[in-house]
């Protein structure tokens, strides 16, 4: 166990990183605690629309889609831990206003778009950045790991977050929920400043003024190895990932579920995602194609399930497995592109692969509050997990056909057991897509 502690918290170890983790855990804790009340809130005032609250998701991620490009460009040219400490500060003092909104009684449903348009410009800019900054804090071996950690921070944070914004929604209204979680979000800004400049790892940076987002573009096009997994987390991101919006409307309008119980259904989904990062922790080298592909395929198969679960508790119950493939794969896909990337090109790569991760969440929230609204929110679900497994199909199949690697299932008994199935995939006569230094010629093997 000591060992297993060991490999899974080892880039603690790192006195920037843990500032780093730890103001994360702080904000974000506060962060989730802001989206479950406003998502509550927003229900209130919109009298349980779920296109109203698509609507707000879709203000929230806008700017992502508009600015997460540029703010990679800005990553790849200036100081990442003062861009950061101005995105945070900036997000902390929008979230102080909206917050006494809220808790003066006065919000209306107008003022809750525009807040979320306005953090959703502070998140553009700071995510991308965020990103590429983890590389700085840890040397390349640690990479995978503090990038598992971040995630595990995360989910960590969207366990507690919404837990806590549920017990507080049933004993509070929504305004000390707002105040308590605004107080928290200012945590990185503290935790930003106290770091070691000097103990940072930014290596011999060539200068970047003429830094181009064109550039970073034209790179992804030339490595396959990046372009597959961003192409698929363009489509689950925009189409799967819309539990904010489904969750909410799931639990209040289908089940007619209390703000704890909602917040249980998320607690559920982020109990699972934990778990998906902290195995992700493990991983110790650049993360395979296969990998991807079929976490892919497990995620999309359990949401489709999600969508016909007959009572709350079967929903919380299946939250749990899809929540741990989710992160599994959101992280399997973000190690895959972060590790193969050359270091004067991460700003711009990473804002891409946020861009299509998180950029086309309006899109996608939009179109699940719309689809809800009209053919029911479990069919939003279930339609949305059917989507993603034919993507996730597709690229294995695509993947499959141009690097010439064959799936083979062999059945065999296992000792001492009864007999039944095992399935292997074995990649053979593997063709690397593109020869890079940094991508993995080494033939895959799930």
């Amino acid at each position: 166990m000591r060992a297993v502690l060991n490999t899974t918290f080892r880039s603690l170890r790192v006195r920037n990183y843990r500032l780093f983790s730890l103001g994360q855990l702080v904000k974000l804790i506060g962060v989730w605690m802001m989206f479950t009340a406003q998502d509550w809130l927003v229900l209130d005032l919109s009298h349980n629309s779920p296109g109203a609250l698509g609507g707000v998701s879709a203000l929230q991620f806008t700017p992502v889609l508009l600015l997460t490009l540029w703010g990679g460009k800005l990553a790849d040219r200036y100081d990442k831990r003062f861009l950061l400490i101005a995105a945070n500060a900036v997000f902390a003092v929008t979230a102080v206003v909206f917050a006494v909104l809220v808790a003066s009684g006065v919000v209306e449903l107008w003022h809750v778009f525009l807040f979320a348009a306005l953090l959703g410009v502070a998140n553009a800019i700071e995510t991308p950045v965020r990103q590429s900054f983890v590389s700085e804090l840890v040397e390349l071996p640690l990479l995978p790991n503090a990038l598992a950690l971040s995630a595990a921070t995360f989910n960590t944070a969207r366990i507690g977050g919404p837990a806590l914004a549920g017990v507080a929604l049933a004993i509070f209204h929504t305004g000390p929920v707002f105040l308590i979680a605004t107080a928290l979000a200012i945590a990185p800004v503290f935790s930003y400043i106290a770091m070691r400049p000097a103990d940072l790892y930014r290596g011999d940076r060539p200068a970047n003024k003429d830094t181009r987002i064109l550039d970073g573009l034209q790179y992804v096009w030339k490595r396959h190895d990046l372009l597959l997994p961003i192409a698929v987390m363009a489509v689950i991101g925009m189409i799967g990932f819309n539990f904010p919006v489904t969750l909410a409307s799931l639990a209040k309008i289908n089940f007619h579920a209390g703000p704890s119980s909602f917040g249980l259904l998320t607690t559920c989904l982020a109990t699972g995602s934990l778990g998906g990062a902290l195995v992700g922790s493990l991983r110790r080298a650049r993360p395979g194609v296969y990998v991807v592909l079929l976490s892919g395929i497990a995620f999309s198969i359990l949401e489709f399930i999600v969508g016909f679960a007959p009572s709350f508790v079967a929903a919380a119950l299946l939250l749990v497995p899809t929540g741990f493939f989710s992160i599994f794969l959101a992280q399997a896909a973000n190690h895959r592109v972060q590790m193969g990337v050359r270091p004067e090109y991460r700003g711009r790569v990473m804002s891409l692969y946020v861009l299509v991760f998180l950029g086309t969440t309006p899109i996608g929230a939009s179109l699940a509050g719309w689809w809800g609204e009209r053919f029911g929110v479990p069919s939003s679900i279930w339609g949305a997990g059917l989507v993603c497994l034919v993507a996730a199909v597709a690229a294995l199949v695509w993947q499959l056909r141009t690097s010439g690697d064959r799936l083979r299932v062999r059945f065999s008994p296992r000792p001492h057991l009864e007999v039944r199935p095992v399935v292997s995939i074995d990649a053979l006569d593997s063709t690397p897509a593109v020869a890079d230094p940094l991508e993995d010629l080494t033939p895959s093997k799930v």
